[in-house]
């Protein structure tokens, strides 16, 4: 990584809440509220947006842990603000802690840990997995 990031970074993303981001098993809505599903992906996104400016050519940032507490519920149509701080961070680790809020205020909050990771690697672990999975069938 390029040298720079601090304990203290930080990165926003804003949605609003869409049909797409209700929670939802196999196209069947189960509630017309933002989904915990779409609140991880927000999580990852603004935490993923930290790290960005900070990647060489040859590295990658890929999820290694996310923790989430889903508080309150936020209907269709409702803006969300999600603020990811990096709180930890190693060689290869990148750790955010993370705040998801509506106009009413705290909706979730979190955790996303970030494994950085060489592109080369990565390829070389996804081709075997594919290999693996040919020699299974």
């Amino acid at each position: 990584m390029k040298t720079g990031l601090q304990i203290g970074a930080e990165a926003e993303v804003t949605a609003t809440v869409t049909r797409e981001m209700f929670a939802q098993f196999e196209g069947t809505i189960v509630h017309r509220a933002y989904s915990t599903v779409a609140m991880v992906y927000h999580m990852e996104w603004a935490s993923r947006k930290i790290i960005l400016p900070y990647l060489e050519d040859h590295e990658e940032g890929v999820g290694g842990a996310v923790s989430v507490k889903h508080i309150a519920p936020t209907a269709e149509g409702t803006v969300v603000h999600v603020k990811a701080v990096v709180t930890g961070m190693t060689k290869n680790v990148i750790v955010t802690a993370v705040e998801i809020r509506n106009e009413t205020g705290l909706i979730g909050v979190g955790e996303v840990k970030q494994g950085i990771v060489l592109k080369e690697t990565m390829e070389n672990r996804l081709k075997q997995s594919v290999m693996k999975q040919g020699s299974n069938s």
